[in-house]
């Protein structure tokens, strides 16, 4: 019997997006330092060594989010404990929009991603450095 999916991933992101904040790059590139900011790479390991990451960026692969968010859990991770904004990011600005709408449903805040991802802010000349985490 063949699967019929009723909410597909464009729906699931036009619902995210919706629901959360979407910076754009130079605002995110503008806050790269910022000790208030906490830029959270939802990509996985070949990722981060393939393309480089955000210099200070605390990686949390997309599969473990819900995971470390949570206080109860035993995989919390106290980065998500702390007083500070949550900027997620991936490749493209897919997995970070549902990430960061997950997480703002979840009660963690404030939160936004980066629009375009990893790849936008490469592209727009932000701060990369390379290898793996």
């Amino acid at each position: 019997m063949a699967q019929t999916i009723t909410r597909g991933f464009k729906t699931l992101l036009g619902e995210a997006n919706a629901a959360i904040e979407t910076l754009p790059t130079a605002d995110a590139i503008a806050l790269s330092g910022n000790p208030d900011i906490l830029f959270v790479d939802l990509r996985d390991p070949r990722e981060l060594e393939r393309e480089g990451k955000i210099p200070g960026a605390f990686h949390c692969p997309r599969g473990m989010l819900e995971f470390w968010i949570d206080p109860e859990s035993p995989y919390f991770k106290e980065q998500f404990g702390e007083d500070r904004k949550f900027v997620f990011f991936c490749a493209g600005g897919w997995r970070s929009a549902l990430a960061a709408k997950t997480s703002q449903d979840m009660g963690l805040k404030p939160v936004a991603h980066i629009e375009g991802g990893f790849g936008a802010w490469k592209k727009a000349g932000g701060p990369v450095e390379t290898g793996q985490s």
